[in-house]
C-alpha cells in the first residue's frame, strides 16, 4: 500500500534532523567507533518516536524543542557535569570566564546525587543572605531540583537584575528547611584579593579566570618588594574555573618544567601541563587554606603544591570535583559541555570524589542561633539574632556556575566570610586563618612535625 506523501515527509524530516545532530556531536567519531549500523538502527527508533509525538501528542510541538530535549536527556545519563547549552547559554558561559555574569551568586555542583552549593560568591545576594558551602538546594521557586540538570538549575536561578528567586535549602545540622528570597544582581568577580597580615603576605583567590594568574603575579611581585617572608594562599570556597588559570597560578610557586596536573581521558589518553618557570617567589614558607567549597582548579593548585612539598595545606577536605569538562562549539551557535577526562595530581592522586586532604585539619568555628521566622518587608534588611559566640568566617568563591538582599526563615545566623566585602580578613573570627598565621610565625618548629599521610 502506498504511503501518504506527507507522512513520508514527516518520517524523513525527523531522521534528517537527528542525523545532523548526531553528526555534529560525533563528527568523524561515527566512523572510528565502527558501530554505524547499530547507531543507525537506534536512530530509526528515535525517529519513529519523534514522528509519533509530532503526529499524536495532544499539543502542537516543535522539532527543535523536541530534539534539544532529547539531547539534554542523553547527556543527563552520562554525569551531572555534561550538558547542552543553547546559543544564549553558550555566549553567557564565555562571558563568565571573564569575571562578570548575571544571577544570585551561587556556584553549584552535585554531591551525594543532590544539587549542592559549592560556594556562594563573596559580596553577592546569596552570600549576604547567608547561603553556605555544603548547603543542598532542594527547590527553586517551589520546583523540586531532584531531576534538574546542573545547567537547568543554573538557568532557573538566573534572570534579570532586580527580579526575585526563592530557594529552599537543606543544611546539615538544621532540622527544618531554610527559605531564602534573593534579588538577582549583576555579579562581578574580583578574583584576586590581597593584604599584609603580621608581615605575612595574604592573597585570596575567589575564582580562576583568564586574568587570575597575571593578577596574582602582580601581587606576589609587591610581596617581594615589601620583603615579606611567607605567604598564605586562601582557596576556601573557590569553586574553580579555567584549567589554564590553575596552571598559571601553580607555576608562580614552582620551578620550570614541573608537572602541575595531568588528565586521563578515554582509552587512557594522557595530557600533561608543565610549569613554565616564571618569575615565581622563592622557596619561602607557604600555607594554602582549603575547605569543602574548594573545588576543581583550586584542588589542582592545592594538590600540586602539596605533592611537591611546596606548601602546607590547612583546613578541611576539599569538594572533590576532579573531572574535566571540554566546551565544544556546535554549528548553530550552541555548545556542548562534555566530560572528557579526570584530573590527577603530579603524584597520580585522583581528585574526583575524594578531594584534597589537608596536612593539618582545622575546622571552622561555628556558632548557630535560631532566627525568628518571618518574611522581611520590602526594602528592609533581614533581621538576625546576634550570636552568643562570634562565628568563624568563611569566604565564598570548571567549569560550571550557578548570584542584594535576602530573607532567611527558621535558619541559623549566617557565617561571614574570612574576609569581609572590602577584602580585609578578620583574624579574630577566622580560626583557620589564625592557625595559618601561627604556623608561619613558628615555621622552623612546625617543619619538624610529622605530616598527614
Amino acid at each position: 500500500m502506498e504511503q501518504d506523501p506527507q507522512r513520508r515527509f514527516w518520517m524523513l524530516g525527523p531522521m534528517v534532523v537527528v542525523a545532523l545532530v548526531v553528526g555534529v556531536l560525533l563528527g568523524k567519531g561515527w566512523e572510528r567507533t565502527g558501530h554505524a549500523t547499530e547507531t543507525y538502527e537506534e536512530l530509526k527508533t528515535f525517529s519513529e518516536v519523534l514522528t509519533q509525538v509530532q503526529k499524536s501528542y495532544v499539543d502542537e510541538t516543535k522539532v527543535k524543542d523536541l530534539v534539544q530535549g532529547a539531547i539534554r536527556g542523553m547527556l543527563s545519563t552520562l554525569d551531572p557535569h555534561s550538558a547542552y547549552m543553547t546559543a544564549d547559554m553558550y555566549k553567557e558561559m564565555q562571558v563568565e570566564t571573564k569575571g562578570e555574569f548575571g544571577g544570585v551568586g551561587i556556584q553549584i555542583g552535585v554531591k551525594e546525587n543532590r544539587l549542592a552549593v559549592i560556594a556562594p560568591i563573596e559580596g553577592t545576594p546569596a552570600h549576604r543572605a547567608g547561603v553556605k558551602a555544603g548547603d543542598f538546594i532542594t527547590k527553586v521557586n517551589d520546583e523540586t531540583t531532584k531531576d534538574l540538570t546542573l545547567m537547568d538549575a543554573v538557568q532557573k536561578m538566573r534572570g534579570p537584575k532586580g527580579s526575585k528567586v526563592n530557594l529552599t535549602i537543606q543544611r546539615e545540622g538544621v532540622t527544618d528547611p531554610l527559605q531564602f528570597t534573593l534579588v538577582r544582581d549583576t555579579i562581578k568577580i574580583e578574583s584576586v584579593k590581597s593584604k599584609v597580615l603580621d608581615n605575612i603576605g595574604y592573597v585570596r583567590l575567589t575564582q580562576f579566570q583568564e586574568s587570575t594568574g597575571r593578577d596574582l603575579g602582580k601581587v606576589l611581585k609587591q610581596f617581594k618588594e615589601q620583603k615579606l617572608q611567607s605567604t598564605i594562599l586562601d582557596l576556601r570556597n573557590n569553586p574553580g574555573g579555567l584549567l589554564t588559570s590553575a596552571v598559571e597560578v601553580s607555576e608562580q610557586f614552582l620551578p620550570g618544567g614541573k608537572l602541575v596536573v595531568y588528565t586521563k581521558g578515554r582509552e587512557s589518553k594522557k595530557d600533561e601541563w608543565l610549569s613554565k618557570g616564571k618569575d615565581q617567589m622563592d622557596d619561602s614558607p607557604m600555607i594554602i587554606l582549603v575547605n569543602e567549597g574548594s573545588a576543581s582548579a583550586s584542588e589542582i593548585v592545592a594538590g600540586a603544591l602539596q605533592d611537591y612539598g611546596r606548601a602546607v595545606i590547612v583546613g578541611t577536605t576539599s569538594f572533590g570535583k576532579g573531572s574535566v569538562q571540554t566546551i565544544l562549539p556546535l554549528g548553530d551557535g550552541s555548545g556542548l559541555r562534555l566530560t572528557t577526562a579526570k584530573y590527577y595530581t603530579p603524584k597520580g592522586r585522583s581528585i574526583q570524589s575524594t578531594g584534597i586532604t589537608p596536612d593539618i585539619v582545622v575546622k571552622a568555628q561555628t556558632a548557630t542561633t535560631i532566627a525568628k521566622a518571618g518574611e522581611t518587608k520590602p526594602g528592609e534588611e533581614p533581621k538576625q539574632t546576634k550570636p552568643a559566640v562570634a562565628p568563624a568566617k568563611e569566604q565564598p568563591a570548571q567549569n560550571g556556575k550557578g548570584p542584594e538582599e535576602g530573607t532567611q526563615k527558621n535558619g541559623t545566623t549566617p557565617q561571614p566570610s574570612p574576609a569581609d566585602i572590602s577584602g580585609d580578613p578578620s583574624l579574630e573570627q577566622d580560626v583557620q586563618l589564625q592557625k595559618a598565621v601561627e604556623m608561619l610565625k613558628t615555621w622552623k618548629i612546625f617543619k619538624e612535625l610529622p605530616r598527614a599521610s
